[in-house]
């Protein structure tokens, strides 16, 4: 099944159109052209073609390919890809109307982040060799991260005078600047106390830094460095090959709230401005409860 030739010209027309204006990348422009090719081939089969077909015509090809096992994220894309094919046919006045202009895009629901049950955080937790400096620093970081739920470019840009001790808090400047307050916990404060008080001197060597957690270079510790010891602390734990330092971040919220804390306050402490970008944690612990029920009950 093949789209007739006016059609792939003007497929390709439009791809070098986007290119000029866009300046998309090449694997983009071979989507788009995909997915046409495929409409158009489609329509073929119907007797019509990109510059003649109707409403009726689009939806049935979605549904076709609907039918044929497509996910609705796909769908949203192809989808996509001729309403804008569409919009540039329209205004180079090669058509009178939009064929796509009512039809909606498929909802898309909001993927849940990968779950770490409390148990498999104890896991990742103990995994640091705490008799280097390097194993005590990390075993510091990941108590912290947990505790706090920081996200990993706020726990690696710490500066010591963020953090007081006495008081059992830091001072985070999140997104767009906004300044919050976290608890450590005694666990999280014991740990980052042992560290600055063993490991850090020991790592910088002399050397002065006003980062918190630093590498042997006397260096402050990176993003990509930090995501790449906790793949390796994963390993060792025998946990998920995907995890990185937002997991911890979600673990963090997703238990917050099993235990009973409210929304809001996990809102407050997650640096989050809108509420309902924190209320997918209370769908992840809705899957986890619903989980639970069919695994204990006994008419689960």
């Amino acid at each position: 099944m093949q789209a007739n030739a006016q059609d792939q010209h003007r497929i390709e027309a439009f791809t070098d159109a986007l290119w000029m204006e866009s300046g998309l990348s090449t694997h983009t422009l071979k989507a788009y052209a995909s997915d046409l090719n495929r409409y158009a081939a489609w329509l073929s089969t119907q007797g019509a073609d990109l510059m003649n077909c109707q409403r009726t015509q689009v939806m049935a090809f979605l549904a076709n390919r609907v039918q044929q096992g497509m996910k609705p994220r796909s769908t949203a894309r192809l989808l996509s890809s001729l309403r804008r094919y569409y919009q540039y046919a329209l205004r180079e006045g090669q058509i009178q109307s939009d064929p796509t202009a009512d039809i909606e895009s498929p909802k898309l629901g909001r993927p849940l982040p990968k779950m770490l049950s409390e148990q498999d955080v104890e896991q990742l937790l103990a995994a640091p060799d705490l008799d280097t400096d390097e194993g005590l620093r990390d075993k510091a970081m990941l108590e912290l991260l947990y505790a706090t739920g920081l996200r990993v470019s706020e726990l690696v840009n710490l500066g010591i005078e963020q953090c007081n001790t006495r008081q059992g808090v830091v001072r985070i400047t999140g997104k767009g600047g906004k300044e919050r307050m976290v608890p450590l916990g005694e666990l999280a404060l014991d740990w980052l106390e042992q560290y600055m008080r063993k490991a850090r001197p020991s790592l910088l060597d002399g050397r002065d830094s006003k980062t918190l957690f630093v590498t042997r270079r006397g260096s402050g510790m990176t993003r990509q460095a930090f995501w790449y010891r906790i793949k390796h602390y994963a390993r060792l734990s025998g946990l998920l090959s995907d995890l990185s330092p937002h997991s911890l971040r979600h673990a963090f919220a997703t238990h917050l709230i099993n235990h009973g804390a409210d929304l809001r306050v996990v809102q407050m402490l997650l640096g989050h401005s809108d509420l309902s970008t924190t209320q997918i944690y209370t769908h992840v612990a809705r899957e986890r409860m619903k989980s639970l029920h069919s695994q204990h009950h006994p008419r689960g």
